[in-house]
């Protein structure tokens, strides 16, 4: 049956949703769990080891500083492999487990910056280039400067 032909907007909308959930691929939630959880805890694990690296071969260095050191590490990897497309094809596989917060906001500053490249270092690269990540960075620092005067406020009583 057609959509033109149908006369109520409730059966249009039934025959709509069954052709979408037809159209839609079929994935397991367990295996795609699964994948998220390896591939996640696989960046986890990494970044632990590099810590644990850098305390053995520095073991005068603070924990900030080795803490600093690790995020930079786990970025440049990131944007690297963004660059090479490599990042996108784990990000298939892996679905979630990439989101971990400081892999995939580099993964989306480093898109932005490929996607808009071609534009010019100005108008494209220098204007777009926090394009995604960029209402992040501002609810971030906005709820952060909420809480931080929430907690200033109860910490006066």
């Amino acid at each position: 049956m057609r959509l033109e032909k149908v006369d109520s907007v409730q059966e249009r909308n039934k025959l709509y949703l069954d052709y979408i959930e037809a159209k839609s691929p079929k994935s397991s939630w367990a295996k795609s769990l699964f994948h998220a959880f390896l591939v996640g805890g696989g960046i986890c694990v990494f970044g632990q080891t590099v810590s644990d690296v850098l305390k053995a071969c520095f073991p005068l260095l603070d924990v900030n500083i080795i803490s600093s050191w690790v995020n930079v590490i786990i970025i440049s990897i990131t944007i690297i492999l963004t660059g090479f497309g490599v990042f996108d094809r784990i990000g298939r596989y892996a679905g979630a487990g990439t989101v971990i917060p400081i892999t995939g906001f580099a993964n989306a500053i480093g898109s932005s910056a490929l996607e808009f490249k071609k534009e010019g270092l100005v108008f494209g690269l220098g204007a777009k280039l926090f394009y995604v990540a960029g209402p992040v960075i501002v609810n971030g620092v906005t709820f952060s400067i909420i809480v931080g005067l929430i907690y200033s406020l109860i910490g006066l009583f």
